[in-house]
């Protein structure tokens, strides 16, 4: 697995906003964890461009320390490595993303972490920074309710991998939750083909779907296609943006994401797309009632 360098180290710290190393703990794992899913957004963005970034850890590193971001496998990816390096215990593990209305599953879709912190009354922890608004703070690996923020989430036995858990998201979220497998991988080599299968079919949910999502102390944001949605503890507020500066400024403001790799020219095009397929929804919409 890959270890970082020091000044590798320094540049994830510094875009995670957190000015030193210190030896392994929960409290600085807590720390880590919530600087990483609230300045890190989970997006689809190179998806819909036609430019998906790869998967491979170092690769992953490197896409974070320079401005940029992804989805799951490069999200978690790049954060085991990060971890591993900083002394903490990290595992692997082949999990699946359970959407509304439809069964649990564990298709390898999603690359779950664990970490094991032997010093501490709970040794083993839930650690997620790719699920984009779930969860703000690491879960213990016990059956159990908590509640951070204004949405709770649930961590139980998987009904699908004995010896695996599940963790079920809020009930009022975009997703169900998650099962995940008990044993270690070694490497992210089985979830490869699932990247190539997420960036590049045309039978991805992803390809025309322009996704950016984060966790926040008091709730979420989520910009879905021109879409705005904020969850907090008032509830859920939604708003159309309907310009391009719109778009860009809350991208920007509220995600940190500058979309730095993008050109002025290839930012206008990525809106113009996503503005398409916004306004063919809408029509769709309004046809179906």
């Amino acid at each position: 697995m890959l270890m970082l360098t020091g000044s590798e180290i320094q540049s994830y710290l510094a875009r995670l906003g957190i000015p030193e190393v210190q030896p392994p703990s929960l409290s600085y794992l807590r720390e880590l964890h919530k600087a990483h899913v609230e300045k890190i957004p989970w997006q689809t963005v190179d998806i819909v461009a036609g430019r998906p970034a790869p998967i491979d850890p170092a690769s992953s590193v490197r896409l974070l320390t320079t401005g940029r971001s992804g989805y799951c496998f490069h999200l978690n990816g790049a954060f085991q490595a990060l971890l591993r390096s900083l002394g903490y215990r990290v595992s692997c593990h082949r999990a699946g993303v359970q959407p509304l209305g439809q069964e649990p599953r564990i298709n390898s879709f999603h690359l779950g972490l664990t970490v094991t912190l032997p010093d501490e009354e709970e040794p083993r922890w839930i650690v997620d920074a790719g699920l984009g608004d779930m969860p703000f703070e690491p879960l213990p690996l016990r059956s159990g309710e908590y509640p951070q923020g204004p949405l709770r989430y649930r961590v139980t036995d998987s009904g699908v991998a004995e010896g695996g858990w599940r963790l079920e998201h809020d009930p009022f979220a975009s997703f169900t939750g998650v099962d995940v497998a008990p044993e270690e991988e070694k490497d992210l080599s089985v979830f490869v083909p699932k990247h190539e299968f997420y960036s590049t079919s045309p039978e991805s949910p992803w390809i025309n779907l322009f996704l950016v999502r984060h966790r926040h102390a008091e709730g979420s944001n989520e910009v879905r296609g021109c879409i705005w949605i904020r969850h907090d503890s008032t509830g859920v507020a939604k708003t159309e943006l309907r310009t391009r500066e719109q778009w860009l400024e809350v991208l920007g403001d509220v995600f940190g994401e500058h979309l730095v790799q993008y050109s002025p020219l290839e930012r206008e095009e990525l809106w113009k797309r996503v503005h398409g397929i916004h306004e063919e929804w809408k029509r769709t919409r309004d046809r179906t009632g």
